[in-house]
């Protein structure tokens, strides 16, 4: 099976479960687990940060993000395509008594100028209160597109002059530093907290980051805790975020070479009506009228390729380390064979 349904689906290399067969644990609940701690302070070096907190998933990154830096009766502002609106499960109203306010293109772009006129103070008895801005980069609904760095210091300032905190959700946040050729600490110096995935294209099996000020991140603790985020003998998986630092990051190139391989072979197929920019490793497409994208998925599924739809025409295509060149090429000749 080649299995393009997300850069989730990986399974750790040889080197990897190796670096977690090897990790020295405690727990980390009760006490530091020294590899976890590693880990933590490992990333928050990287990106210029204070501090850093090790938990299960991206979401929970985020939703202690979001508990954290506001009240209940805050609004958040952020792109329309955003996972913390679209994939959350409703956890910003559920857990933090947050509403979200939107806006931005269809390609995960969103701008400072779209923003300002969204922010709300506490004078208007009648206006939700903004509480928080937040960013996504890369964009998984755009189509793994990134923000202009330069755009996101805009709307950092923006943030400021208001007294707001700016948070990054940074799931693929490594796969925009590859592409685009910025450092971690360019984005650690602008904004308040960022969440990375250690589990999508780094390859780890589980895990995320929280990175933020010291102070911040004692709140987070506690709040994960409260969430249930607390693990124990977490650092054999801690190991494998640390391999993945120091060994994934700079292969990420490779997947975004090979998303636009797909690319330029879909642009051509008759059945397809457009396609997304393709600056990393998610490939979104679009089928023209007549072309249902079900029956793709069971057509591909049938000769052992997974793929995702996004809805009743758009399909998904996420590269990643298990894919290599001859999967793609082995992909590309049975995408061509479907009439």
């Amino acid at each position: 099976m080649i299995d393009l349904r997300s850069d989730t689906v990986t399974k750790p290399t040889k080197a990897m479960l190796e670096a977690m067969f090897n990790a020295e644990v405690g727990d980390n609940v009760l006490e530091h687990d020294p590899t976890v701690r590693k880990l933590e302070l490992k990333a928050a070096e990287m990106f210029g940060m204070e501090d850093a907190l090790f938990c299960p998933s991206g979401t929970m990154t985020n939703q202690i993000a979001l508990n954290v830096h506001t009240v209940p009766g805050n609004e958040v502002i952020c792109h329309r395509h955003a996972h913390i609106y679209n994939y959350e499960g409703g956890g910003a109203a559920f857990n933090s008594g947050l509403q979200i306010r939107t806006a931005g293109n269809d390609y995960g772009h969103i701008t400072a100028e779209e923003i300002k006129p969204l922010i709300n103070g506490w004078g208007d008895v009648h206006a939700c209160p903004t509480g928080l801005i937040s960013m996504e980069n890369t964009s998984n609904k755009g189509g793994g597109t990134c923000m202009d760095l330069n755009e996101l210091k805009a709307i950092g300032q923006l943030a400021s002059e208001n007294g707001l905190p700016y948070h990054m959700d940074g799931a693929r946040l490594f796969n925009a530093l590859v592409a685009n050729n910025e450092s971690p600490k360019d984005y650690g110096q602008l904004f308040d907290s960022i969440s990375i995935c250690l589990s999508k294209g780094l390859g780890c099996p589980v895990g995320s980051l929280l990175l933020g000020s010291h102070d911040f991140i004692v709140a987070a603790n506690r709040v994960r805790k409260r969430f249930g985020g607390g693990m124990r003998q977490a650092g054999y998986l801690a190991a494998a975020g640390i391999y993945a630092l120091d060994h994934h990051v700079e292969r990420l190139a490779e997947d975004h070479a090979r998303a636009r391989r797909l690319e330029d072979a879909l642009s051509n197929h008759k059945a397809v009506a457009a396609i997304k920019p393709v600056e990393t490793n998610i490939v979104i497409f679009k089928l023209k009228e007549g072309y249902d994208a079900k029956a793709w998925m069971e057509e591909l599924a049938k000769q052992e390729i997974s793929i995702i739809a996004m809805s009743a025409t758009d399909l998904r295509m996420v590269t990643h380390h298990d894919i290599n060149d001859a999967d793609i090429e082995e992909v590309i000749r049975r995408i061509q064979a479907i009439d």
